[in-house]
């Protein structure tokens, strides 16, 4: 088995305001997928990623983000086992976030370095 990460991206709508009982819906959402995952003997690991952050350019110029002027955002992440990419793609049609219009999973290989 390899690993691989997929993060998910999701263009929030600003007029969405969700109630506690479909954010608690949500969280189920994801909670069933990662669980079926983990009892395929999968999972990895995960976390949502915080709203703030910085960006370091190579020439040492510090930015804050996230940018307001980006409409996509990247809300967090996973690192499951698959076989091949195939198989990662079959996990990922799962994913809650597809449910949401011009959402993605993007689905990246981690590379082994051995040092």
């Amino acid at each position: 088995m390899k690993e691989f990460m997929m993060l998910f991206h999701h263009v929030p709508s600003a007029d969405y305001q969700p109630s506690p009982e479909e954010i608690q819906a949500e969280i189920k959402k994801w909670q069933d997928w990662i669980g079926d995952i983990a009892s395929q003997g999968k999972f990895v690991s995960t976390n949502q990623l915080a709203p703030e952050g910085k960006t370091l350019t190579a020439d040492h110029v510090v930015t804050d983000g996230p940018y307001s002027e980006l409409k996509e955002i990247v809300g967090g992440y996973i690192i499951i086992n698959a076989n091949d990419f195939d198989d990662a793609l079959e996990i990922a049609k799962g994913c809650p976030v597809l449910v949401y219009p011009n959402s993605k999973v993007e689905i990246r290989p981690i590379m082994q370095i051995n040092v």
